[in-house]
């Protein structure tokens, strides 16, 4: 990988208008992921990770709307384009992998026809040398038959399969980053394995980068080479996986961690976190995970911890020395 990174958060902010007022969604976001990276996105549900995704894909709509800060893809803002512009960086230069891959497909069309409308659009591939190239994104991602399979719709696929077809379809554009969102949610392990490996895949071969959003550690630590962790629209720790994943410096990171269970471990109840995340409109002043922190001080309710300055492994907690040597 190189060491310019591809995709550049700065301070992104993201708000809502409401009939309650203006409430802030996304607080301060920065981040960078490299070429061939995959920078892994998690929290509870609520943090902000598909809200993240969803600006760098510039699909925010009102009453949603950037408020602050820039998003810069390969060294050029795409945060403040036009709608025209943006729909070029949209699939060419930044491709989505949805939730569900089933309601992510068009029920009436072949998977044939989506693709090689997917790739005329982006590339000018037509006729033949459109079909030919959907053949070739659906053996890449491991269909079998793929020739025949073009002439197939999407209820005539698994559910492993039907999220094939839509990382085919990602890759249509031959996109530079792909923003995949809870891309293994609701498939069994073995298919899950399988989707982490493929996409494990294209970075190394392609160079594509990938944000992975999850709230599964567990699909965190095998696929991501770095982890985001998420807290009420911030991001509250940052680091390569092995350090964040072993070694946490917040509070919050390590809830998650004890979270999992152990395999070989017999307990009479799983550990958890006490109370849950605010609402957008209920953040409380300073850190907003103070009221569920075991080592809370006073202090730490009085002003917003930021992320350390320096260092590559970075958390927003005053005690962070602390808990990573717990």
């Amino acid at each position: 990988m190189t060491r310019t990174p591809l995709v550049d958060v700065r301070d992104l902010r993201v708000c809502a208008r409401t009939d309650r007022g203006h409430l802030t969604v996304l607080d301060g976001v920065s981040f960078d992921i490299m070429p061939g990276e995959i920078l892994g996105v998690v929290g509870e549900s609520g943090a902000g990770k598909s809200m993240t995704g969803t600006a760098l894909t510039g699909l925010i709509e009102p009453p949603m709307s950037i408020d602050g800060g820039e998003i810069r893809c390969a060294g050029r803002r795409i945060d403040n384009l036009p709608p025209d512009q943006l729909r070029l960086v949209r699939g060419k230069e930044i491709a989505t992998i949805f939730q569900d891959p089933l309601t992510a497909l068009n029920p009436v069309f072949t998977i044939g026809r989506q693709l090689v409308e997917t790739i005329g659009e982006h590339t000018g591939l037509a006729g033949a040398e459109a079909q030919r190239e959907a053949v070739t994104l659906l053996a890449q991602v491991g269909i079998p038959a793929p020739e025949s399979r073009l002439a197939s719709y999407p209820h005539e696929f698994s559910g492993g399969m039907r999220q094939r077809v839509v990382i085919a379809l990602a890759l249509a554009g031959r996109p530079k980053l792909i923003v995949a969102d809870e891309p293994t949610t609701a498939l069994d392990v073995s298919i899950q394995g399988q989707i982490i490996a493929l996409l494990r895949d294209l970075c190394a071969r392609r160079g594509t980068a990938v944000m992975l959003i999850t709230h599964d550690m567990g699909v965190i630590a095998e696929a991501a080479h770095r982890v985001a962790v998420m807290y009420a629209g911030r991001i509250v720790e940052i680091g390569p996986v092995a350090d964040v994943v072993h070694r946490p410096r917040h509070p919050y990171t390590r809830g998650l961690m004890g979270s999992i269970p152990a395999i070989g471990r017999r307990l009479k109840r799983l550990p958890q976190i006490d109370g849950a995340m605010p609402r957008p409109s209920e953040i409380p002043p300073g850190c907003a995970f103070a009221p569920r922190c075991p080592i809370v001080v006073p202090e730490c309710r009085e002003q917003r911890p930021a992320l350390d300055p320096d260092g590559i492994h970075r958390a927003a907690c005053r005690r962070s020395a602390e808990v990573g040597s717990a």
